[in-house]
């Protein structure tokens, strides 16, 4: 039996350093002021003015002593408590004294990360036509709240950051009581769930883009104009559709847009199903009234959407409420023109699945037909500035960063 030779004894050396750690990433926070921000002395922020005042409800409904949220640079409920109370009185009467208010309670904050740029994309409130009864055409279910659907906060499920919830279907025999992660989309396509359906639509791809906007507007066959406002989630991961014919061959990044993935969804007949049901994400609704026709469903805020004036941006990182400067660009409502500079004012009232990162972002362009045509092209790159309390602002050097993982 041959025997492996012995190797000579091992010669010492000087001691190795270990490699050296990563940086860690550093969201970057500059104090600035309102003339560096490029277009702001003509800029209209009424709409904002009237989405933070709406924010500020929800703020004011707070103890004093709670942060705000994200990363804590906006501090407490307590710092914003003047402006809040502010804001109710202050005149939406001209664009003048709108940019008066928030110049007299905030200064401006530029944030960056790493030297990327922000980006942004849009959502909109789609239409569909529906009935309370499956019929003709009428046949695609949309559901409520499912009754085996048991929300567990704080959970790590699957690639989810920490802190989101952990969504679980809870199981019961005659011997034990367990929990399993709940169906993912094709499993509920093809087997149905314990909820209510709402109503049923005439286009299971209208159906499937109302999930992934999280709220529209339902026509009935009865004349009744409903909401359908985002009340839950099954927990499994949400996939972009759009990635999955990128890597198919099937579009290219350059006329990706929701315009072109609805339109191979309803070339392809044969492989459309196939493609949805590739986002194991389902959402579920509850039935609202329509209310004021001119704001939207109720964001993560817990209140409504203003058209062009509401942001959704990674609440890991930014807390809601808080203003916030865009300039960049976004897409003209008519394909055929270029995209348009885009400088304007919004409030982070929302959150989404898809938007993860310190400059990333949603905004909301309002319902119908003109607001999809621009929220399903935008994927445009923005600099982001936050306004803050004057005193919040003055607790931050003039060059700081907050580490972020």
């Amino acid at each position: 039996m041959p025997v492996a030779p012995v190797p000579p004894p091992a010669v010492p050396g000087p001691p190795v350093s270990p490699a050296p750690l990563a940086p860690q990433p550093v969201l970057s926070m500059a104090r600035v002021e309102f003339s560096s921000l490029q277009d702001w002395a003509s800029s209209d922020p009424r709409a904002a003015l009237s989405a933070f005042r709406r924010s500020c409800v929800a703020i004011l409904n707070q103890a004093a002593d709670v942060s705000l949220g994200g990363t804590g640079y906006a501090g407490m409920v307590s710092d914003w408590r003047d402006s809040c109370q502010a804001a109710f009185s202050a005149s939406l009467s001209n664009a003048d004294e709108s940019r008066k208010f928030f110049e007299g309670f905030f200064e401006p904050v530029r944030l960056s990360y790493g030297g990327m740029p922000g980006f942004f994309t849009g959502y909109y409130e789609p239409e569909l036509r529906g009935s309370r009864t499956r019929h003709g055409s009428y046949q695609t279910p949309v559901y409520g709240l499912p009754s085996d659907l048991v929300k567990i906060e704080g959970a790590v499920y699957r690639d989810t950051a920490a802190g989101d919830p952990f969504f679980e279907r809870m199981m019961m025999s005659m011997s034990m009581m367990r929990y399993v992660p709940y169906p993912a989309r094709a499993d509920i396509e093809r087997d149905g769930i314990p909820a209510q359906v709402l109503f049923y639509v005439d286009d299971p791809i209208d159906a499937f883009f109302l999930q992934i906007q999280g709220s529209g507007r339902v026509a009935l066959d009865d004349g009744t104009l409903v909401r359908a406002a985002y009340a839950g989630q099954n927990g499994q991961p949400y996939t972009a559709i759009g990635s999955v014919l990128l890597e198919r061959g099937e579009l290219t990044s350059e006329e990706l847009s929701l315009q072109s993935i609805r339109a191979w969804l309803v070339s392809h007949p044969d492989q459309a199903r196939d493609i949805m049901d590739a986002d194991e994400s389902y959402i579920f609704f509850s039935e609202q009234p329509v209310g004021e026709p001119g704001v939207g469903a109720d964001g993560a805020e817990g209140v409504p959407l203003t058209p062009g004036a509401s942001l959704a941006v990674d609440l890991f990182y930014h807390p809601l409420g808080v203003p916030v400067w865009l300039d960049g660009t976004a897409p003209d409502p008519d394909p055929a023109k270029p995209d348009r500079t885009f400088r304007q004012l919004l409030i982070a009232q929302d959150t989404g699945g898809a938007i993860r990162g310190p400059l990333r972002g949603d905004v909301y362009w309002g319902v119908g037909p003109e607001a999809g045509a621009i929220a399903g092209r935008m994927k445009n790159s923005a600099q982001m500035t936050v306004l803050l309390p004057k005193a919040v602002a003055a607790r931050l050097p003039p060059q700081s960063g907050i580490p972020v993982s």
